[in-house]
């Protein structure tokens, strides 16, 4: 599945229908956010969900950041339109994110699912985070809903667990918030 052309997907990532079952607002409430925070949204298309972070951490940085450079592109123009200037799109690999510096919080938003040799890529991540940091994986579970990728691309919550643990994380928390999700909450193995 390509997502290369940010315009044609627009309808899809910001319908506002998505706020009654993704619930964004609850899940930055869930996060437990600071106003100087550093944070990097991978896989943050359209800016879904980099726009809320960046207005509920004023004082900080977030950094969009996905694979496909027009979305890329979007988030920018979107940020400059919007006039939040603590937020910036930037072009990741799909091996590495390649952060410009530590961040506090990684938040992965029905993307984690996308990532390939995940354990590899989150032992690199880990590198890039402060103390304490913390990853958040919000993605869907197993099976059927009226929203959310094939039941044969979604991963349980305990695969996700499996990985994290593998890659130098432990489990911190996990959110019941969502409908369709799980909201996992990950910390730095001391």
């Amino acid at each position: 599945m390509s997502f290369g052309n940010a315009d044609a997907w627009v309808a899809h990532f910001e319908n506002p229908h998505r706020d009654t079952w993704q619930k964004p607002d609850e899940v930055v409430t869930a996060l437990g956010l600071e106003h100087a925070m550093h944070i990097a949204d991978i896989g943050a298309a359209t800016g879904y969900f980099a726009v809320r972070l960046a207005r509920a951490v004023p004082q900080g940085r977030v950094w969009a950041i996905d694979i496909e450079p027009d979305m890329v592109r979007y988030i920018n123009r979107r940020a400059r339109k919007l006039g939040i200037d603590n937020l910036l799109g930037l072009l990741g690999t799909p091996s590495d994110p390649l952060l410009p510096a530590p961040v506090d919080l990684v938040l992965l938003v029905d993307t984690y699912h996308h990532i390939s040799d995940r354990v590899a890529y989150f032992t690199r991540l880990r590198e890039q985070l402060r103390t304490p940091g913390r990853i958040a994986v919000v993605d869907f579970v197993p099976g059927e809903s009226p929203v959310g990728p094939p039941p044969e691309m979604r991963l349980a919550p305990e695969v996700v667990q499996q990985e994290l643990v593998e890659a130098g994380f432990v489990l911190q928390q996990s959110l019941d918030l969502l409908p369709y999700q799980y909201v996992l909450i990950f910390g730095v193995v001391p």
